[in-house]
């Protein structure tokens, strides 16, 4: 079984165990929580670096929760050894396309495989307005697939719940999920996640500009996955985007920089800190050594820096 090994963190190769035909669940020692990063790259552009857009992957006691829908999210799942007909729960840190474009086809991919249990959608507003947007514009399909297949009809088992601000937004016998308000102006609902497992707690950023009470929010967090932006590539990345004439100055005022990656996780006082949403994600020629290094100058912590499939 192929391991690779990032910054003294061992992480098993999915892409490695799909090929040799073992399940998820026989690939590693079993635990009651697992986190696979299905897509790895910030922003909405398809580039040829070979990371997908954003989306992660929970599994806790066998059931999977997905964070984000980025584009490409169900052929992640599917490498990754998830069947599409086994969605329950989906949580969006926030409406930007590179982490919603999938969300609409990832429950109808479902659905063609065998949905037939609900799926609650966890969320910021809008939710339900584009969830039912999404099923209108299919309804001549859902509505013949209903009379000609026998499907259950896929419009009653989603639920979409939105978020109304900071606490807890979600719990069950297994998980508890509370969100925080992060900063990624100019949209103001757009959260951060903490997920309360039985065996850990992993935090995900979402998209954020440096916010210091994120590292509070954090506290004590087995793993934190955290968004980041190495400043040197930010120029080449606008050029390569000449329609966007103030790209920049978004991305300087919405994301953290490298260094205060390292400041959060070494506040919050996580265990590992997963480097991950990358901007630029499609720079082939920033090496998983530059993304580390500003971080490492304020965090001692171990450092994972993310790539698509990679279990942690």
């Amino acid at each position: 079984m192929q391991r690779r090994r990032f910054l003294g963190v061992s992480i098993l190769s999915l892409a490695a165990v799909a090929a040799h035909g073992v399940s998820l669940g026989q690939a590693a020692e079993k635990k009651r929580s697992r986190l696979v990063l299905l897509g790895t790259k910030g922003g909405p552009r398809v580039g040829g670096a070979g990371r997908s857009n954003p989306a992660n992957l929970l599994v806790v006691d066998g059931v999977p929760y997905v964070i984000d829908c980025g584009y490409g999210v169900s052929r992640q799942l599917v490498r990754a050894g998830v069947p599409l007909n086994t969605l329950r729960y989906i949580f969006l840190t926030h409406n930007h396309s590179d982490h919603v474009l999938e969300y609409g086809p990832l429950l109808y991919n479902g659905w063609a495989t065998g949905l037939k249990q609900q799926v609650d959608v966890y969320g910021p507003p809008p939710l339900a307005q584009p969830t039912e947007a999404f099923m209108q514009s299919l309804r001549f399909d859902i509505d013949t697939r209903i009379g000609d297949e026998g499907k259950p009809d896929l419009r009653k088992l989603v639920v979409a719940h939105e978020i109304a601000g900071d606490g807890e937004v979600f719990r069950n016998d297994s998980v508890r999920v509370t969100a925080m308000r992060v900063a990624h102006p100019p949209i103001r609902d757009a959260y951060a996640f903490r997920f309360e497992c039985p065996d850990r707690v992993i935090v995900f950023s979402g998209d954020t500009a440096y916010l210091p009470r994120l590292a509070e929010f954090a506290r004590g967090a087995d793993v934190l996955v955290h968004e980041v932006m190495y400043l040197p590539g930010v120029d080449a990345l606008v050029k390569r985007v000449p329609n966007a004439a103030t790209l920049r100055e978004h991305l300087l005022a919405s994301h953290t920089l490298t260094d205060d990656v390292g400041r959060i996780a070494q506040a919050a006082g996580v265990q590992t800190l997963v480097l991950s949403h990358f901007v630029p994600g499609d720079d082939a020629s920033i090496t998983d050594e530059m993304w580390a290094e500003g971080v490492r100058k304020h965090y001692g912590g171990r450092i994972v820096v993310g790539a698509d499939l990679m279990e942690i």
